[in-house]
């Protein structure tokens, strides 16, 4: 299967994705990005918001809850009992670190697991 023709003198945006040298959004860096956030303490998985639009779109599959592009975004269920700002802010530390650049971090729901 290939990508359909463009009209001509179509432009096609482009993005940078994350810091100086970073992949872009295959589906390497977007599941890298889903374990490391997914072994964070606290957090019990990630979400795909109100409507499931947040994920990056790869052939054939989703990674839900990660949202890669010039500013990346990432949306997770957190442990109930858990310090929800702390989690956060964890995610958003590893995350930043494997990527460069902002991550926004959006607790979508809490979830009566236990913390790890």
């Amino acid at each position: 299967m290939t990508a359909p023709d463009l009209p001509t003198g179509t432009d096609v945006p482009t993005q940078s994705y994350g810091g100086e040298g970073t992949a872009a959004p295959d589906g390497t860096t977007a599941d890298v990005v889903a374990a490391a956030v997914l072994a964070v303490p606290g957090v019990t998985g990630l979400h795909g918001g109100a409507f499931g639009e947040v994920g990056t779109y790869l052939p054939g599959r989703r990674v839900s809850g990660v949202r890669l592009g010039a500013s990346t975004q990432v949306h997770v269920t957190v442990a109930m009992g858990s310090d929800v700002l702390a989690v956060a802010g964890q995610v958003r530390d590893t995350v930043s670190t494997l990527l460069g650049g902002p991550v926004e971090v959006v607790v979508e729901d809490i979830t009566p697991t236990t913390p790890r």
